[in-house]
């Protein structure tokens, strides 16, 4: 009676640790759940970690937004200091739950120099290499900054050479890092559809798209790159500051295209990418819509793409200005859940 007495609360033992383990893994990220909407069935993930244009508070905004008005499950991956729990932007070794990426149906990637350990770079890897859409906004296109020479995933560092020049970024979103097209800090963005491009599926009843970030430079777009929207430098950092006199201007840079990348696996993905996306660039009705429509296109559902689709705000939004070092401090995940 004894042994079988011990024998039981040993497996009470191990059910009560394993499910306390899970809900302290579970505490580093945050998922909202979908309860009706076209998006019913359909999983985002999105995973944060920049350290200077508030990913952090962006994309749960965008992804209650993408929960409560069209029903997608949408998960928020954060950088997290492992010894506190707390969102870190620049802790750049640590980002769990990626595993979340093998149950999902879009990734929605704003990193910035990340150099993260296999074990969790595999996820990101595994989902690149399956055919699956991918969204990449700001500072993704140099996503990876993976310092030891001898680590398995090095060519996805932005800068890589030989076999696959510019990494993560050129290959699989379009373009890498290049330099500040505008003044830093001085000059903002003005979105404009490029020539014949005002009727894509991402455009739909998208206007007035700005930014208070600035336009990055892009060298040449790899692949079957279409720009959808060019980036016009403004003279001030109000939407409606005159654009720049000289070059800066002509040509404009795009800010936002549409491609495609095929992975190891065969499959070809969608994917469209923006240097706009901060978190302050996403009060703008014009560029918030842009990037709900990109969510609804990358996943092949353009019907579900109205001119007047609920992009509403859920909840309070007063996003922190760009800037190193600027994150809001001693902030959780679950500080993002749902009121």
């Amino acid at each position: 009676m004894m042994l079988k007495t011990a024998t039981i609360s040993i497996i009470v033992l191990m059910i009560v640790t394993t499910f306390g383990a899970t809900l302290s893994a579970a505490e580093h990220w945050v998922t909202y759940e979908g309860k009706s909407g076209p998006g019913k069935g359909k999983h985002i993930v999105f995973v944060s970690g920049d350290d200077e244009y508030r990913s952090e508070e962006a994309l749960p905004m965008l992804a209650k937004l993408m929960a409560v008005h069209h029903g997608f499950k949408c998960t928020v991956l954060f950088a997290v200091d492992e010894k506190t729990g707390e969102i870190n932007p620049g802790h750049q070794t640590n980002i769990p739950g990626l595993e979340a990426l093998e149950s999902a149906d879009l990734a929605v990637i704003f990193l910035r120099f990340r150099s993260l350990p296999e074990d969790q770079m595999k996820y990101i890897v595994d989902y690149t290499n399956s055919g699956k859409p991918i969204i990449g906004m700001r500072t993704a296109t140099h996503s990876f900054n993976i310092r030891n020479a001898e680590d398995k995933y090095r060519k996805y560092t932005f800068n890589f050479g030989d076999q696959y020049q510019g990494g993560w970024g050129r290959q699989v979103l379009g373009e890498t890092w290049v330099n500040h097209h505008g003044a830093h800090g001085r000059e903002s963005t003005g979105g404009i559809p490029a020539e014949g491009k005002s009727d894509h599926p991402i455009l739909r009843g998208v206007t007035g798209i700005w930014g208070d970030t600035d336009v990055y430079g892009i060298r040449s777009l790899t692949g079957d790159s279409e720009p959808l929207v060019l980036g016009q430098v403004l003279a001030g950092m109000t939407p409606d500051a005159k654009p720049v006199d000289g070059k800066k201007n002509d040509p404009m840079m795009p800010v936002a295209w549409t491609k495609t990348y095929k992975g190891d696996s065969g499959n070809v993905a969608r994917v469209f990418n923006t240097t706009m996306g901060a978190a302050t660039d996403l009060v703008a009705d014009g560029t918030r819509r842009m990037m709900v429509n990109s969510m609804f296109w990358a996943m092949e559902m353009e019907d579900a793409i109205k001119a007047d689709l609920n992009i509403k705000i859920v909840g309070a939004y007063k996003p922190t200005k760009f800037g190193f070092g600027g994150f809001k401090k001693g902030i959780k995940p679950s500080d993002h859940n749902l009121e």
